[in-house]
């Protein structure tokens, strides 16, 4: 890993403007109508973004002018050097370059539509290409879905036995393929063999309890073994959530092989070993990573989008629309989530992109129907009890608990993470894995509740009990007599209050151990966990409810909770699904679009105000006691460059205070920067800027006109100038070391010398320039809004200094009293 230093140049920072220089002269009128002229053949006329100032000259001719530029750039496409526009790794995408570039082909795919049947043929695979892509993308993402929830289930039921006759099915299906009627103490039937009963021993016998838990516990360590060592061999990238790199990938980052195969195949294999090992994870939020990796895989099948990064991230927000709608049914909220959570850039198309590609992967996920149960959702709930305006208090305190736990929670496992960066712990991540995996599985085998997976607890306490169960959670003293057994709230019975003292450790448990579990290096989700820790809160005070209304039905606060004959009716399995959405809001500080997955996930479309309340109050808990969701502060954590759009900034300082170099402000020295390295137009040798190129590792470079005037050209990344002289040198004739680079057009040709390299092609001739007073408030929105790369900064029409989106990044997190040097990519 490189030092922070070295990664501090690399989107283009600093040099050769003399230190304490005063630059007054002024632009002329002719340099600026010549900056306007070749604007249009800079690939930098995006419609949306650039504005053509008049200056006397009539519009017919500034048009012809601009129309002529156009083509010639059009017509000398296919000239650039191979590999020009493209990225490194760990650097920010120009989204301005990018857009623009992709204005141009279309408008010249467009003029081409008229000239045969092959160009409206190639015309028309442009215009459904996008749909064709996320169609594909959404497939995939079904698919893969629906495997992994097929073999997470195999794996979790073979720690505690096997089906004989068809080692392939789980336990259910076991049963299921053998009709059986009649079910053993531990859920089993004739054809599924627990260990104990495969090896001889009777369940009733001690030793069975002894042998089922051994190889739980040795089962779960083979799981988080082999899950560890695939990510840690094959794909390093496939640890974790993945939720918050997708975010910083969509905000324009580059991590080259994150959304690659190998991160595909080891993300979708180790979810299932990582939740089938026991652990406090889920492998809801990793189909994120993995729908996002399949839309990486089939972008590039479309040049369109293969080859452009910026239009890249358009399929890349449809395809975690299509994640989230894999992971709970919710293809609406999945849309949501993208547009809330997620994505950076989010234009109308890509909001019916989006929604195609989610209902597409809804649609493969039903056909394939991994749960059994002919419902797409995993929580269904089939029962139509009211709530009462009273219960909105007590809904109103399960949002103040969530928030309060997803506070809780982010703060330690921040500070977990950290300790585990900076300590020998993080050298060894396999052994971290194998100590998280065997602490779970010993402390959760003897409790049924933390036993079994999170989605199956969760399902388990949204359910409302009936005459039929015979569970604890359910043993409450009911009126037989009564012709509405279910939604009659009676006296709970000895079986409940074991229940709650058991839901009462699983709490504790789950919400401890999910700590110290998110963030080792396995692919690991949050969802799940969150709304498990949830689900335990909201039905231990909704059977607290129950019983209030059950010993008070005379009183006036519950009146009109009880009918005739004191039968009253709370339902605890509504409190666990708005304590499931309250402790995910807490975590995530999700909103609109965690409501809407709440209802898609349970079907419970009357309970949205109580799940809407629960989220609102969540959501101000957590915010009054810390801004940052989980995905954010993981985000700096890691030391991403993310600016977030949902801050604010609200500092008076200025560009001259942020750009590089700031050596003199009011004639005092304020920071001994290295001075800003440029290029000039037309007098420099391809000798002297391979020199500037090997003692430099910055991102680009401006073009001004002379070391003198310093007046300000254009702005040329250094990958297009290295693949530009390296393909020069070796396929044009006359072009040696000593030629001339020349980056405008050259009215005269260099006679004394060997023949010039022309470089106009590669450069951006209407960067985005700013002021040195231009407040940082607006600086900082123009890189949000309009995703830059970087500014240069002018002073009375002549470069001053350039300002990067790590500089931004580092003077926001010293004016929050952040540490600015965890900035650590460019």
């Amino acid at each position: 890993m490189e030092s922070a230093e070295s990664r501090t140049s690399q989107n283009g920072s600093v040099y050769h403007i003399g230190q304490g220089t005063r630059l007054n002269s002024i632009q002329t009128n002719g340099e600026a109508r010549n900056r306007r002229e070749t604007q249009a053949g800079s690939g930098s006329d995006d419609d949306a973004m650039l504005d053509i100032v008049m200056d006397g000259r009539d519009d017919q001719g500034l048009h012809e002018e601009i129309g002529n530029s156009q083509s010639n750039l059009t017509d000398t496409l296919d000239e650039l050097p191979v590999g020009s526009g493209h990225y490194e790794d760990f650097h920010t995408i120009d989204w301005l370059r990018d857009i623009a570039r992709d204005r141009m082909r279309h408008r010249h795919i467009v003029k081409k539509r008229q000239d045969g049947c092959f160009n409206k043929v190639k015309s028309a695979h442009d215009a459904w290409s996008g749909w064709v892509c996320v169609l594909f993308v959404g497939v995939a993402a079904g698919v893969c879905a629906g495997i992994i929830d097929i073999g997470t289930s195999w794996m979790s039921d073979l720690k505690e036995g096997i089906c004989l006759e068809a080692f392939w099915l789980n336990r259910e299906q076991c049963c299921w393929s053998g009709n059986a009627t009649t079910f053993d103490e531990d859920g089993g039937c004739n054809q599924w063999y627990s260990w104990a009963k495969l090896f001889g021993v009777q369940s009733s016998e001690g030793g069975a309890y002894i042998v089922k838990y051994l190889l739980y516990i040795v089962w779960a360590l083979i799981f988080g073994s082999i899950a560890a060592l695939f990510v840690r061999v094959f794909a390093p990238y496939a640890c974790g959530s993945g939720i918050p790199e997708i975010k910083t990938i969509l905000s324009g980052f580059i991590i080259r092989g994150y959304l690659g195969k190998w991160t595909l195949l080891v993300k979708s294999v180790g979810m299932m070993l990582a939740v089938a090992a026991g652990l406090s994870l889920g492998k809801e939020g990793p189909f994120v990573h993995v729908a996002c990796c399949c839309g990486n895989i089939f972008s590039y099948l479309f040049p369109k989008y293969g080859r452009n990064e910026a239009k890249k991230r358009e399929i890349l927000s449809a395809a975690s629309a299509a994640g989230v709608s894999v992971a709970f049914g919710a293809p609406i909220g999945g849309v949501l989530f993208s547009l809330e959570e997620v994505s950076y850039y989010f234009p109308l198309k890509t909001l019916w992109r989006s929604f195609f590609c989610a209902l597409m992967a809804a649609f493969v996920l039903r056909s394939i129907n991994p749960f059994g149960n002919d419902h797409l959702v995993m929580f269904y709930i089939d029962y139509n009890e009211p709530w009462y305006i009273q219960e909105l208090i007590p809904f109103i305190f399960l949002g103040l608990l969530g928030g309060l736990y997803g506070s809780f929670f982010i703060k330690f496992n921040i500070k977990w993470c950290k300790y585990r960066k900076t300590s020998s712990l993080g050298k060894y991540p396999i052994i971290e894995v194998l100590i998280v995996v065997f602490i779970t599985a010993l402390l959760s085998f003897p409790n049924d509740y933390t036993r079994m997976n999170g989605s199956e607890l969760i399902r388990l306490l949204v359910q409302r009990c009936g005459p039929e169960d015979n569970t604890d959670l359910c043993d409450y003293k009911r009126n037989f007599t009564n012709p509405y057994p279910y939604t009659e709230s009676v006296t709970i019975g000895d079986g409940v209050k074991r229940a709650l003292w058991k839901l009462m450790l699983a709490l504790l448990f789950k919400a401890l151990i999910t700590i110290f579990t998110f963030g080792i290096k396995v692919p690991c989700g949050l969802f799940i966990p969150s709304m498990t820790v949830g689900a335990i809160m909201g039905r231990m005070v909704g059977i607290g409810v129950e019983q209030l209304v059950v010993l008070y039905p005379n009183s006036p606060l519950f009146s009109n909770m009880c009918q005739s004959q004191q039968t009253c009716t709370v339902t605890p399995g509504i409190y666990a699904m708005v304590g499931a959405a309250a402790a995910l809001g807490g975590v995530t500080r999700m909103t609109v679009s965690l409501v809407v997955i709440m209802f898609e996930l349970t079907g419970g479309i009357q309970f949205i105000v109580p799940m809407m309340v629960a989220a609102m109050t969540s959501k101000w808990i957590g915010d009054a006691l810390g801004r940052e969701g989980i995905y954010d502060a993981h985000i700096g954590l890691n030391g991403y460059p993310y600016l977030d759009s949902k801050e604010e900034f609200t500092h008076t300082t200025i560009a001259a205070d942020v750009m590089r170099p700031r050596c003199w402000r009011y004639g005092l020295e304020v920071r001994n920067d290295p001075p800003l390295s440029v290029l000039t137009q037309d007098s420099m040798t391809i000798d002297e800027i391979e020199s500037i190129l090997k003692s430099t590792e910055h991102n680009g470079f401006p073009v001004v006109v002379s070391p003198e005037s310093q007046y300000l050209v254009g702005f040329v990344l250094r990958r297009d100038l290295n693949l530009a002289i390296t393909n020069a040198l070796k396929n044009q004739e006359g072009i040696v070391s000593n030629s001339l680079v020349v980056f405008i057009n050259q009215s005269t040709p260099n006679l004394n010398g060997p023949q010039s390299l022309k470089l106009r092609k590669i450069l951006d001739l209407a960067p985005i320039t700013i002021t040195d007073h231009t407040p940082m408030e607006t600086v900082v929105e123009m890189f949000r809004k309009l995703g830059l790369r970087q500014t240069l900064v002018t002073h009375n029409g002549r470069l001053l200094g350039i300002i990067t989106k790590k500089d931004v990044l580092r003077h926001v997190a010293h004016i929050q009293n952040q540490d600015p040097d965890n900035i650590l990519f460019n």
